[in-house]
């Protein structure tokens, strides 16, 4: 796991929907910690396993000073709803307004294979549907207008560049870039 790295817009495994996890073992363990000093070392509150190019239905979020660790995670209800700027590890510099469910009722694994459900608002919610997002392949870009998508190209064309030369990079070195 020590080829893991944060993925930038332009990078396939950001669109693609995750694979669900079927065993929760050592390895999903030492990914979850990978994960943890990824996120802080890159000042994030959030992030979903397909932004460090793993292929699996895993997202921590951490806005409370708790680690919050959800494996397979399920939104069941969502009540409300605002309107909130956001951005992304993935997407550095780009902010888009979304409107999210401002309370939801969340099931999932916990790193110890029990089965979870809780209800969570606020900010909170908002980034675990931000995480669940990722996991189906969506990124806040998605939710812009048509107009906001105008003005951005110029930078999401200069991100998915930079990414493209990344991956041919790791493409010649023969690193493994993504992982199951």
């Amino acid at each position: 796991m020590s080829n893991l790295r944060l993925r930038k817009y332009g990078d396939p495994i950001l669109r693609k929907k995750a694979r669900w996890v079927e065993k929760i073992g050592s390895e999903e363990r030492d990914l979850l910690s990978h994960m943890a000093k990824i996120m802080h070392e890159n000042n994030g509150i959030g992030l979903a396993a397909p932004q460090i190019g793993v292929d699996k239905r895993i997202v921590i979020v951490d806005t409370e000073g708790e680690l919050l660790k959800l494996i397979n995670p399920q939104i069941l209800e969502m009540e409300g709803e605002e309107w909130l700027s956001e951005g992304c590890l993935s997407l550095p510099e780009i902010f888009v307004p979304v409107n999210r469910a401002k309370k939801i009722k969340i099931e999932a694994l916990n790193e110890d294979k029990k089965l979870i459900s809780f209800t969570i608002e606020g900010f909170s919610a908002r980034v675990i549907q931000h995480e669940v997002d990722h996991l189906n392949g969506v990124l806040i870009i998605d939710y812009a207008t048509e107009e906001r998508k105008r003005r951005m190209k110029r930078s999401l064309e200069e991100i998915a560049n930079h990414t493209r030369m990344l991956l041919e990079m790791e493409k010649r070195r023969g690193e493994k870039m993504y992982f199951k």
